[in-house]
């Protein structure tokens, strides 16, 4: 039971990933105006979409999961301040504690691992 709900939990956690990194992707122009508004270099897009993307990926197969864990949780906490906080504004508010939960997430994985359904335990990485 502990592996099929650890390998559900992490689906569900790639799929926003997954979803808004393509969105990203096939918005290009958009999404680095976007990011432009908000603050950000357009020019940083690239790696967004890498990582979310990428990221979402390796989520799915449990590839390195740990160490991307870390890095997705820190991305959570840093788009959260830099995009979404802005107390006046409740939909933006919705989407930073929505991060901060995703966080909470990232970190329980980082904790115990990706289990015994990933690459991470097929392979005998060291962070399995």
């Amino acid at each position: 039971m502990q592996s099929m709900t650890n390998f559900i939990g992490r689906l569900l956690m790639a799929a926003i990933f997954l979803v808004f990194g393509l969105a990203k992707a096939a918005n290009y122009h958009g999404s680095q105006q976007y990011l432009e508004a908000v603050g950000i270099s357009g020019g940083l897009l690239p790696l967004v979409i890498l990582l979310e993307v990428g990221g979402g990926l390796a989520l799915v197969l449990g590839l390195f999961t740990r160490p991307l864990a870390l890095l997705l949780a820190a991305y959570c906490v840093a788009t959260g301040l830099l995009v979404h906080f802005h107390p006046g504004d409740m939909q933006q508010m919705i989407n930073f504690w929505k991060n901060i939960a995703m966080t909470g997430g990232f970190l329980l994985l980082a904790a115990y691992g990706a289990g015994r359904w990933s690459l991470d335990h097929r392979l005998q990485l060291p962070w399995s």
